[in-house]
């Protein structure tokens, strides 16, 4: 019989993503070989999201058509929505164990011995014969952030590196905290041993993300922040581009705003929350801020780095959202410098403050706000991109080799870009000139026959 083989299907945001290409190295570690796709591998394991209702129904969509087209497979599901309702899940024919957050980083052993219940610090519990049996304790044992595995940018040109996870505020409608447990960083030292290991693989563009990534360091023994981390990591010479994954509105301090306009390896990119443009909306959220401060803040961006993006994220329908609260949020986003959103509808979340909160906003209500919003953000995205045409922007390439063919890239400035041109190859930071618009990016051609930086992964 040949190696067992094993392939993860990711849900979720960029700290999920990362866990995903560190249980990726870890499988290869207790040698179980990639397989080519899911519905041929011998083991699948399912890395959840629970921020919405519809995170949880996908999940479970993914679960049964896993089961109904590989049955033979052993499905392991974890995550978010592994550590919020273990037992709901065990109970979906198919499923041979889930995994809580818990103890994702035992995961690969759980995966790979029979004997699981003997596993060294490992809480094995069965509700009854027939479940699946589930691995899973309260996150808020968790004191310290634990690796998984040393990175291996799990196959993508853009390696995600978590230095974060967990979150130690209490927004009314966020669940996070409860599956992810409290705010717990990576020491510096760590952080920089793994970027080296990224380096050591060639890799140009490094993102740092975490649940609540400008929280970093708060809870190590000694004073550190995000920005002392950037720092240090600019320091290293082989590494060409870092980009920071999404920050809180307070903690986007001036220093770091200062470095992604002032150093070259910055990308220059920004992504603050916003949520609501209502005071009032955020009181109830538990927002820390007011809509006068989140536009001043982004304001502040465009002015220190003329041609970043500037992102966030939005929710419509939060409970008793009237049509004025929702005005004062179209008209803040109306007038800030963003350029993309990700707009989110309200989804309630069992065990959150805002659970049970009436007035509920009526679903088709919801609907329409969430419309207006996206339209607004397409509108404003096109400005953004529609101000590039004939200029030279730098880009890392992305995807497959090609020749002779429209190469995929992303911009320093978060924008896709098809390129044409000859040999096109994943992994180089290259200049290209912009010669006009795709449906949801830029076209442009290289600049130079040969990049600044062409070295091959």
């Amino acid at each position: 019989m040949g190696e067992k083989t094993f392939n993860i299907i990711n849900f979720g945001c960029r700290a999920t993503q990362a866990d995903g290409a560190s249980l990726e190295q870890a499988c290869l570690n207790h040698g179980l070989g990639r397989g080519s796709s899911w519905d041929l591998s011998d083991v699948v394991i399912i890395n959840t999201c629970t921020v919405t209702s519809n995170a949880d129904m996908e999940a479970r969509q993914m679960i049964r058509r896993v089961h109904r087209e590989n049955p033979t497979a052993r499905i392991i599901v974890t995550g978010c929505y592994a550590q919020r309702a273990p037992h709901e899940i065990a109970k979906i024919e198919g499923v041979s164990c889930v995994v809580g957050n818990s103890h994702k980083e035992q995961l690969v052993p759980i995966a790979t011995r029979r004997n699981t219940p003997n596993l060294p610090f490992v809480q094995h519990t069965q509700e009854n014969e027939g479940s699946a049996a589930i691995f899973c304790s309260s996150i808020f044992e968790s004191r310290e952030l634990r690796v998984i595995a040393d990175p291996s940018g799990g196959g993508r040109t853009r390696p995600v590196l978590k230095v974060q996870d967990g979150c130690s505020y209490r927004c009314s409608y966020c669940i996070i905290p409860y599956v992810r447990g409290n705010s717990r960083s990576l020491p510096e030292a760590e952080v920089l041993r793994q970027v080296r290991l990224l380096l050591d693989k060639d890799f140009k563009e490094i993102t740092l993300t975490g649940i609540h990534l400008g929280g970093y360091g708060r809870d190590l023994g000694k004073k550190t922040s995000l920005s002392q981390l950037v720092r240090s990591l600019l320091k290293e010479e082989r590494l060409e581009r870092l980009r920071l994954s999404s920050i809180e509105p307070l903690e986007f301090a001036d220093e770091l705003i200062d470095l992604v306009a002032d150093s070259p390896k910055m990308a220059n990119h920004f992504h603050v929350p916003l949520q609501s443009g209502s005071d009032r909306i955020l009181r109830l959220m538990r927002r820390p801020y007011t809509a006068k401060y989140y536009s001043a803040l982004v304001e502040k961006m465009r002015q220190r780095v003329p041609e970043a993006a500037i992102g966030a994220d939005v929710m419509a329908g939060f409970p008793t959202e009237t049509d004025a609260d929702h005005a004062h949020t179209k008209a803040l986003l109306e007038a800030a410098p963003m350029t993309y959103l990700h707009v989110f509808p309200y989804s309630r979340r069992p065990g959150t403050p805002s659970e049970n909160w009436k007035p509920e906003v009526r679903g088709d209500v919801v609907q329409q706000r969430s419309m207006e919003l996206r339209e607004l953000a397409s509108r404003k995205n096109l400005q953004f991109r529609n101000s590039f045409v004939d200029k030279t922007i730098s880009v890392i390439t992305l995807g497959q080799e090609l020749k002779g063919r429209v190469g995929e890239a992303l911009s320093s400035n978060y924008l896709k870009v098809g390129i044409s041109g000859l040999n096109v190859r994943p992994n180089m930071i290259l200049e290209v000139k912009v010669d006009g618009l795709s449906s949801a990016g830029l076209t442009a051609h290289r600049v130079m026959e040969e990049p600044l930086f062409a070295k091959q992964m």
